[in-house]
């Protein structure tokens, strides 16, 4: 594997239209990865909609808590992302090789805990969205066949934010458009039948994704112990407490923000579900197309996360700044345009899954709604990167908390329903939190309140609040 991140070049830049070139580097393979990551969903949306609307809202409320289960894979490639980028800044590169390994017992311990508690209370977590019984019959058998083998979600996850880490984003695009194809092509074939395969229905949407992320897996374990710089060593496989304690301490808020995410979009889910299964139909349907916007708002993230978290690592702090900045202005531009692609085009999107008019009408005035608010996601998604990369994973926490509960939910309410807005308000509720959440992460990087160095990597005593952008490199080496 050749590693992507040029240290070399990054303590070269001399001019803004390098930097923007080493942006764009590191961001699009993360976007073409994030597009194909995106297919999986869509893929399976099209396919399954094709069984009916009961099916739609079962994949759906499934993926609602799954995604709780994805915000602990992917709190630890967080930590991993940035750790490893803060060490190889630092140029100790055998403590990024540890803490990757240490990264991936972390993943395999608790993709093999998410699986049990998928065997044994599969039905209980999807009552909790209030869903009707056929819904709850098709989303338990989904559910069991997708979570129950999670390890796989895990190692994905995982791998794919440690090549990241070492600046290589190429290898993971790669290996999503290996797993989309795979995973479309064994979906069309499980799903329907063919030949000597016997049509599956929603058994076939699950096992085609399973398949798709085992190979995924095995193919990011062949290039991550291909690299030079981490390459698995037998002895780091050995539990290491001060490691697990790095990747949980800067994990754990990471994962504190997704659950809290995920926790109050259940509860959201809950009043979209009471406004009928058409409905929630709709706003399933809605997101898939959507999230179609958030593939360049990931993929300038990924890039702000490696490009901040090197060098916090080598002690440049205003250089820091300066790509944050650069890449939020960049996304802040790319993501109009696909707002206004949504606001024009999310209707006649809309009828690929459904010939259902009332349904294609709500999925259009979702999307209209989702284009108005794009400007505001790309701020948010990429700051939020650029505040990880500094270490900062506390104040998105808290952010998110606030926005979700104090914002969101209760706006979904008030507006969805004892307004009457319908789905409207339901997506205007989710618009308002996140601009209110892109202001103030924009206020409080303006105020220079982003960065986290009370405590570089493992530092000892020589690490403290007051640490400066001259102390910051020698208290890195020090780990």
């Amino acid at each position: 594997m050749k590693e992507q991140i040029v240290d070399a070049k990054l303590k070269n830049i001399q001019s803004n239209k390098d930097r923007l070139k080493i942006i764009t580097t590191l961001a699009i393979p993360a976007v073409i990865e994030n597009f194909f990551q995106t297919i999986l969903g869509f893929v399976d949306t099209y396919f399954v909609s094709k069984l009916g609307l009961v099916e739609v809202s079962a994949v759906g409320v499934t993926n609602a808590v799954l995604a709780i289960y994805f915000a602990l894979f992917m709190a630890i490639g967080v930590a991993a992302n940035v750790r490893i980028a803060n060490f190889l800044g630092a140029n100790l590169p055998e403590k990024a090789r540890h803490i990757s390994q240490q990264s991936l017992v972390l993943a395999i311990l608790f993709g093999l805990l998410t699986g049990v508690i998928t065997l044994f209370f599969a039905e209980p977590l999807l009552k909790l969205m209030g869903i009707e019984s056929n819904v709850l019959d098709a989303g338990s058998l989904y559910f069991r066949i997708v979570g129950i083998p999670s390890i796989f979600m895990s190692l994905m996850f995982v791998l794919s934010a440690i090549l990241r880490g070492a600046g290589d984003t190429k290898t993971p695009m790669k290996i999503s458009i290996i797993v989309n194809i795979v995973n479309a092509v064994l979906d069309y074939v499980l799903i329907f039948g063919i030949l000597f395969i016997p049509e599956m229905g929603i058994v076939g949407a699950a096992l085609s994704t399973v398949f798709a992320r085992v190979i995924g897996s095995i193919a990011l374990i062949y290039y991550l112990n291909r690299s030079k710089v981490l390459a698995f060593r037998m002895d780091y496989w050995k539990l290491d407490k001060v490691h697990l304690m790095e990747l949980t301490t800067l994990g754990a808020p990471a994962a504190g923000e997704r659950l809290v995410m995920r926790a109050g979009q259940i509860v959201y889910f809950g009043f979209v579900v009471a406004l009928g299964t058409n409905a929630f139909a709709a706003h399933q349907i809605a997101g898939n197309i959507e999230v179609f916007s958030y593939m360049i708002g990931y993929g300038f993230a990924t890039a702000a996360t490696i490009l901040v978290g090197q060098q916090v690592g080598a002690g440049n702090l205003d250089e820091a700044r300066r790509y944050a900045k650069l890449t939020t202005i960049l996304t802040l531009a790319s993501m109009s345009v696909l707002g206004a692609m949504l606001f024009f085009l999310g209707e006649w999107a809309g009828r690929f899954f459904t010939e259902d008019q009332e349904v294609v009408r709500n999925i259009g005035t979702a999307l209209k709604i989702s284009g108005v608010f794009q400007p505001f996601l790309a701020v948010l998604m990429v700051l939020t990167g650029a505040f990880q990369g500094a270490n900062n994973t506390k104040f998105p926490m808290y952010l998110t908390a606030i926005g979700m509960w104090a914002v969101r939910t209760l706006l979904v309410f008030l507006l969805g329903i004892k307004l009457g807005w319908g789905l409207a308000g339901v997506w205007i509720a989710i618009g308002i939190d996140i601009a209110f959440r892109a202001v103030v992460l924009v206020i409080q990087f303006q105020r220079g309140k982003w960065m986290a160095l009370e405590k570089a990597p493992e530092a000892e005593s020589e690490c403290h609040p007051q640490t400066t952008k001259e102390t910051m490199s020698s208290c890195v080496n020090n780990y």
